[in-house]
């Protein structure tokens, strides 16, 4: 398939936007087509990009915060790509805001391209498709920012997408704490203190979350995570806050801790894949789940799709 596929995603390269935003509606519409797993095993052994997710409480201000670090990158002549997680319509099960309204660029630029995409019933913050939008934009572009909906203590699927994971703490907010205390303090690489113009409810905030930080177990990791004042409205520590990125993803370089943490994250795909389409008597029968070498989680997945299929024709799967 990567054969297959690679001629495609070159192709898909030099479409510009109408291409990605054409592949993007068909992978969302078809994603078990023959030809878009092609394309994914494809994107799948190329990866390019850093990827970024910003988390946090609703109003924290991700978006304005997300909108000046693509413009920093941007100006440094970094592609962007960006996938703005936003809740779903009960209805049509789409996105219901357009963050692009919320993440602010330049409707010209080529350099940048926007996706919105539905979170569905993930209470994590990203549905499958996302993580296969993720992998295929990763192969496109310099960055990818992945952006998730913000709905509380449960947001934490970005760390099976993202490698570098930026959690946005607002100043005076009892909430944000709780949020942190809740589970997700282990999950950030950075964290940013958001309207750190504040003067002092904002340094109050910064100590608050290294206080609590300190009693995170992040499990013996050598990184140790910088809590960073910003004021993205004022240009204010967003250099250093793009530093800070930059140096972790220099870190994930040493000791294969990045091609580490994708395996894993394909892993988690996987398997929460095979849980979704066939429930957890499917996941019971399909066993041991790996990855084989040289292969791509969409690829295992496409194969354990095919075992299980024909096993529930012979003994159909009951929950």
């Amino acid at each position: 398939m990567k054969a297959a596929g690679a001629a495609p995603l070159a192709s898909l390269a030099a479409g510009g936007k109408i291409a990605l935003a054409a592949a993007l509606a068909a992978l969302e519409h078809s994603p078990d087509d023959a030809g878009i797993l092609a394309l994914l095993d494809a994107a799948y052994a190329t990866p390019r990009a850093q990827v970024v997710g910003v988390t946090g409480p609703p109003g924290v201000g991700k978006s304005t915060l997300s909108s000046a670090l693509i413009a920093l990158w941007r100006s440094g002549g970094k592609s962007v790509g960006v996938i703005a997680v936003d809740p779903s319509s009960r209805i049509s099960g789409g996105a219901l805001l357009g963050d692009r309204t919320r993440i602010r660029t330049d409707p010209a630029d080529g350099g940048v391209f926007v996706r919105s995409m539905a979170a569905r019933d993930k209470l994590g913050g990203l549905a499958s498709l996302s993580i296969s939008a993720m992998v295929l934009m990763r192969a496109l572009f310099d960055v990818v920012l992945v952006e998730t909906v913000g709905v509380g203590q449960s947001e934490t699927d970005v760390a099976g997408a993202a490698d570098t994971i930026l959690l946005c703490v607002q100043p005076g907010s009892g909430d944000s704490l709780q949020f942190m205390k809740a589970g997700i303090v282990e999950i950030p690489h950075i964290i940013a203190v958001t309207k750190g113009d504040l003067g002092a409810i904002a340094d109050q905030a910064r100590r608050e979350a290294v206080a609590v930080l300190s009693h995170g177990d992040r499990g013996g990791g050598e990184w140790l995570v910088p809590v960073l004042m910003v004021s993205a409205l004022r240009q204010e520590g967003t250099a250093d806050l793009l530093a800070a990125i930059d140096a972790h993803w220099r870190w994930l370089a040493e000791a294969d801790r990045l091609s580490s943490l994708r395996r894993a994250q394909a892993a988690r795909w996987l398997t929460e894949s095979v849980r979704e389409r066939f429930g957890r008597a499917g996941l019971m029968r399909a066993g041991e789940i790996t990855i084989a070498s040289g292969e791509s989680p969409f690829g295992a997945m496409e194969r354990l799709t095919k075992s299980l299929r024909a096993q529930s024709v012979a003994a159909p799967i009951r929950e």
